[in-house]
């Protein structure tokens, strides 16, 4: 498979996921092919022939029926049974799809974070579709399926503890090596981020609603060698972006960290931006706050990358 053609399948079945994550709960809702296990209440039993759309929330997915569009599971698995038909995709998160013998898939089979098995025999699949796996984080996307509020609630263990320990030495030692490379310029964004913090916010925000919306539609409207090309340079931007930012973002909380707890003998770039790798380890393990906090990031960051080659004052040089 081709990178454009793995890109467009993964795209293809993304769209199929966020239709269902959409229309799927009410859908089973209301159709009455579609019930809770007996002994079970985290299971949904499909069947019948008129089902069109099956969502799992938290649940898993039984299909002994037809099912006409897609199947998805988020935090639980999909099992299609003997007779079970379905016609569209069928896609889990966090789980694993298991299709028994002469049950059959028309559509793509996308997981991420399981597995996918079926019977001895070839499964009953069409041969034009695809089948797309990542695995890796089965029950930590399990969970999150069961309770999505744990991802806004971080828990404090021991291995949570270092790696976040590993991830101020990682920064940390990104933002020497950066700042030892581009000094001047690290050091004018972590200025223009004291002095005009409004003016680079707003700049970022324009870039992230650029980077969330245009972009997507450039690459529907575009060819596909062209959009893969936008797509590849958005990432590209993005990543830079964030790398650049954060550092400088580190070393303008640095150093007002050290004006507030060191006197000035005591301070040095160093500190400064072990101090704001610190600070900011801290914040992003805040519950519900680091939400807020790595969108803060990004728009800074896109607002400091952009502006990199503007002057503080952001004003033209007097002539002679």
């Amino acid at each position: 498979m081709t990178l454009p053609d793995f890109l467009r399948s993964l795209a293809r079945a993304s769209a199929v996921l966020c239709a269902l994550l959409c229309a799927g709960v009410a859908v089973s809702a209301r159709t009455p092919s579609v019930r809770a296990a007996e002994n079970d209440p985290t299971t949904l039993i499909v069947e019948g022939e008129d089902t069109k759309d099956v969502f799992g929330m938290g649940r898993s997915v039984i299909v002994r029926g037809r099912v006409k569009h897609g199947v998805m599971a988020f935090g639980g698995d999909v099992v299609i049974e003997g007779q079970g038909r379905v016609e569209g995709d069928v896609g889990v998160i966090g789980g694993t799809i298991t299709q028994r013998e002469h049950s059959y898939i028309g559509g793509d089979v996308l997981v991420i974070g399981g597995a996918y098995h079926h019977g001895k025999t070839a499964p009953g699949r069409d041969p034009e579709t695809k089948t797309i796996m990542f695995a890796g984080y089965e029950e930590e996307l399990r969970e999150l399926g069961r309770n999505p509020a744990s991802l806004l609630e971080p828990k404090w263990t021991a291995g949570s503890f270092g790696l976040r320990v590993l991830s101020i030495l990682f920064w940390f030692i990104i933002s020497l090596g950066l700042t030892a490379a581009t000094p001047g310029a690290i050091s004018r964004a972590a200025t223009r981020l004291q002095l005009t913090s409004l003016r680079v916010a707003f700049i970022g925000l324009l870039a992230a609603f650029v980077l969330a919306f245009g972009v997507p539609a450039a690459l529907h409207i575009l060819p596909p060698t062209l959009g893969l090309f936008i797509g590849s340079l958005s990432i590209l931007l993005l990543f830079v972006a964030y790398l650049f930012g954060r550092v400088a973002i580190h070393a303008a909380t640095g150093r007002w960290l050290q004006r507030l707890l060191l006197r000035e003998e005591q301070r040095s770039e160093s500190i400064a931006l072990l101090l704001g790798a610190a600070f900011w380890a801290v914040v992003l393990s805040l519950p519900y706050l680091w939400a807020l906090a790595v969108a803060a990031l990004v728009v800074t960051s896109l607002g400091l990358a952009l502006t990199v080659r503007y002057r503080i004052g952001w004003k033209s040089p007097a002539r002679p």
